[in-house]
C-alpha cells in the first residue's frame, strides 16, 4: 500500500500566474507595480489608485498541456502508458474596480488561478487514478489607499473554493468520488512612485489550506488481486507568496517591466497524506522556488499596446527524479506576447498567447515509474476592459 499512496500527494494541483489578462502576453512580467487595468486587485491591490473612477476587467482563457507520462520498463504495473495527462483546461476571471474618494479605492474580483485536469485513460493503473480534476476559485474583495501621490497601500481577502473530483477503475466500471472545501487567504501590497518614470510594486500572498478527503479501495489483477485499501485524506494547498516588481518608462513609447518573486513550497514537502489517520512519513521533497521575468510594453500610436516577456521559475522539487506523478512540474520558463487596442475612448480589448516549457521529471514509486518526457503547457487569452 505504501508503493501506491505518494501517487495523489498534490491532487493534480498546479499554481498558475495566468488568469486570462494583459499579464499572460507578459509572462507576468511587472505584475505587481503594471496596475493598467482592474485585475491589479489580484495582482496587486494598491494599483487600484491609479485607476479610473469605474473599471471592468473580464478574461476568457484555454490552457493545453502535452504532457506525456511514459511508464517504465521495470515499473510494477505493466501495460499501456498514460499518454498525454492534462489536454485542454478552461479558464475565466472578472474584476470590478470603483474610486471610493480621492484617496479610497475598492473592487472585487473572480478568478482561479489553481487547479488542473488530469485524464490518465485506460492505462495500467486506472483502477487507482483514471481522472482527478482540481478547480479552484476565489472570490476577492479588496480595499487600497492612496497614502500620499506617491506611495498606495491596498488588502484583498481570498474567498476559495475547491472541488476536487477522483475517478477509477473498479470492477471494469468508472467509479467517480468529490469532495470540496472553503478556505480563505489574503493579498497584501504598497505601490510606490519612485520617480516620474519609475513604479515599484510589492506583495505578498498568505498560503491557501484545503482539505479534502476521498476514499477507496484499489484491487490489482497483475499483483495477485490484492486489495489495496486507501482511505486518503489530501491537502492541496497554494503556498505564501512574494513579489516584488517594477515598471520603467523610457519613453512614451516604451516601457521595461521585470520581476523577483519567491514561493513558500517547502512548507508543504511532508506529511502531505495520512493513511487510515495516520501521518505518511518521509523526508520533504519540496524546497522553496523563486520567480523572475522581464518584460517590454511598445506603443506605437494612441490604439495599440504590445506585449512580450520571458520568464523563469525553479522547480519546487528538489530531486526532478522524485516527483508526483499527479504533479508535473520543474524549473519552467514562459514567453509571452500580446497586444491590446483601444476601441473607443473608454474601452479596449486584448489577445495574448504563452508558451510554458518544463524541464524532464521522474517517478520513482515502484508501482508506476515512469517520466514525464518535456511537457510543455500553451495559454490562449483574451481580455476586455471598460470604465466609466
Amino acid at each position: 500500500m505504501a508503493l501506491s499512496t505518494p501517487l495523489l500527494a498534490h491532487a493534480s494541483g498546479l499554481y498558475l500566474y495566468e488568469i486570462a489578462t494583459e499579464d499572460t502576453g507578459l509572462a507576468g512580467a511587472g505584475q505587481a507595480a503594471r496596475a493598467q487595468d482592474a485585475s491589479t486587485l489580484m495582482t496587486n491591490p494598491a494599483g487600484m489608485t491609479r485607476l479610473p473612477d469605474h473599471m471592468i476587467t473580464g478574461g476568457l482563457q484555454a490552457l493545453y498541456g502535452d504532457t506525456p507520462y511514459t511508464l517504465d520498463n521495470d515499473a510494477a504495473l505493466q501495460g499501456n502508458s498514460p499518454g498525454n495527462t492534462i489536454g485542454w483546461f478552461p479558464g475565466a476571471s472578472m474584476f470590478y474596480h470603483q474610486r471610493l474618494s480621492d484617496r479610497w479605492s475598492a473592487g472585487i474580483g473572480l478568478y482561479g488561478n489553481y487547479g488542473l485536469g488530469l485524464d490518465f485513460g485506460n492505462w495500467a493503473g486506472d483502477r487507482l487514478i483514471k481522472k482527478s480534476t482540481l478547480i479552484a476559485m476565489t472570490l476577492s474583495p479588496a480595499i487600497a489607499w492612496k497614502i500620499n501621490e506617491r506611495l498606495s497601500w491596498g488588502l484583498g481577502l481570498g474567498i476559495n473554493y475547491g472541488f476536487l473530483s477522483l475517478t477509477r477503475n473498479v470492477d471494469g466500471q468508472d467509479e467517480k468520488a468529490t469532495d470540496h472545501d472553503w478556505a480563505l487567504n489574503f493579498r497584501t501590497g504598497l505601490l510606490m512612485q519612485v520617480t516620474d518614470a519609475t513604479r515599484v510594486g510589492l506583495t505578498y500572498t498568505s498560503k491557501t489550506d484545503y482539505h479534502f478527503n476521498i476514499n477507496g479501495t484499489a484491487r490489482f489483477p497483475q499483483l495477485d488481486n490484492v486489495s489495496y485499501n486507501l482511505p486518503i485524506s489530501a491537502q492541496v494547498n497554494t503556498p505564501a507568496q512574494l513579489m516584488l516588481s517594477a515598471v520603467h518608462d523610457l519613453n512614451q513609447q516604451w516601457s521595461l517591466l521585470a520581476d523577483l518573486g519567491w514561493q513558500d513550497w517547502s512548507a508543504y514537502g511532508t506529511n502531505q497524506i495520512t493513511v487510515s489517520g495516520q501521518p505518511l512519513t518521509r523526508d520533504n521533497r519540496l524546497h522553496d522556488t523563486w520567480h523572475t521575468a522581464l518584460g517590454v510594453q511598445f506603443r506605437p500610436n494612441d490604439q495599440w499596446r504590445l506585449n512580450t516577456g520571458i520568464a523563469y521559475d525553479s522547480s519546487f522539487y528538489k530531486n526532478q527524479d522524485d516527483t508526483s506523478m499527479t504533479m508535473p512540474s520543474g524549473a519552467a520558463w514562459r514567453y509571452g506576447v500580446g497586444a491590446q487596442y483601444q476601441l473607443t475612448t473608454s474601452s479596449n480589448i486584448g489577445v495574448a498567447f504563452e508558451y510554458l516549457n518544463m524541464e524532464s521529471s521522474s517517478v520513482s514509486s515502484p508501482l508506476v515509474k515512469g517520466h514525464y518526457n518535456d511537457p510543455n503547457i500553451y495559454f490562449f487569452s483574451m481580455n476586455y476592459s471598460y470604465q466609466f
